[in-house]
């Protein structure tokens, strides 16, 4: 499924003119201009699945941020913009196949590590509550409490509570139970699984942070399966093997300037990881 078909960035000349046009020239930086005009990224046209790849600064993170503001999608965290931002977003343009739908969302490695950090600190605060509700059952349940008028009402249904009750239920029956903890990498998971449904844009920063080699793969399937039954559409900054693998995906290499497409075993990083593996072949 195609949802957003392509997008267009400000050229250098755009750029220079709106430059220019700033009448304070106290900037240290116009960020995100001339990050993609330098790798001469004029538009990028998009498959079900397209991946933007390259190394740290070649500009892919900003991209997608770039997209994901322009469409307004949702998203969980969000990231540092320049004063220049909005402007930015103002010159780019972008075309649709078809309407967005409204639960197409931008999905970051800091939505993911949120996610596994409120998970801990949810746990934590249950451990500790949990501990209060022991020793709040010892002074109820072993109380010499006697009901004087009204004001008092909560605090005999609770000398009832812990008298009628053992101390492990009653516990129970005043706590929720821990969230059950998985390893980062499942808890990540856990998170695309949750966070992608049906019919939907997706925009993925770096998905691969906090999975596995085995994790990945199973991520690659999700979203092959994501696109061929369930009408998805992803938008992928990655230099993950694995993800750079997906059948039928295209890929714009970052790296080079002007970017262009490129079939993945033609990649920098995959040659590496090649050569790699192939020096230490005798070895498996």
């Amino acid at each position: 499924m195609i949802y957003l078909d392509s997008f267009t960035f400000p050229n250098d000349g755009m750029e220079f003119d709106f430059i220019l046009s700033i009448q304070r020239k106290c900037y240290n930086t116009f960020y995100p201009f001339k990050i993609l005009s330098r790798k001469e990224l004029s538009i990028l046209n998009f498959e079900p699945i397209t991946v933007l790849y390259g190394g740290n600064g070649s500009g892919k993170t900003t991209a997608l941020n770039i997209i994901s503001e322009k469409l307004k999608l949702k998203r969980d965290s969000r990231f540092n913009q320049s004063s220049f931002f909005p402007d930015y977003i103002r010159l780019c343009e972008y075309s649709l196949l078809r309407e967005i739908p409204s639960n197409s969302r931008t999905i970051t490695s800091d939505d993911v590590f949120d996610y596994m950090l409120n998970i801990r600190m949810m746990n934590e605060g249950i451990d500790t509550k949990r501990e209060e509700l022991f020793e709040d059952y010892l002074d109820a349940k072993y109380s010499s409490f006697k009901f004087n008028s009204m004001e008092d009402y909560e605090q005999l249904k609770k000398v009832n509570q812990a008298r009628s009750k053992t101390q492990s239920k009653y516990v129970r029956t005043n706590l929720m139970e821990n969230i059950r903890e998985h390893s980062n990498g499942e808890n990540a998971f856990l998170y695309f699984q949750e966070k992608i449904q049906e019919n939907g844009l997706y925009l993925l920063d770096e998905p691969e942070n906090s999975l596995s080699p085995e994790r990945q793969i199973e991520l690659v399937n999700f979203i092959q399966e994501s696109v061929r039954f369930f009408g998805c559409q992803f938008i992928i900054s990655t230099h993950s093997p694995f993800l750079l693998g997906m059948k039928d995906a295209k890929i714009y290499d970052l790296d080079q300037t002007p970017v262009k497409t490129k079939p993945w075993t033609e990649l920098k990083n995959i040659k590496i990881y090649h050569d790699f593996f192939e020096a230490h072949r005798d070895e498996f």
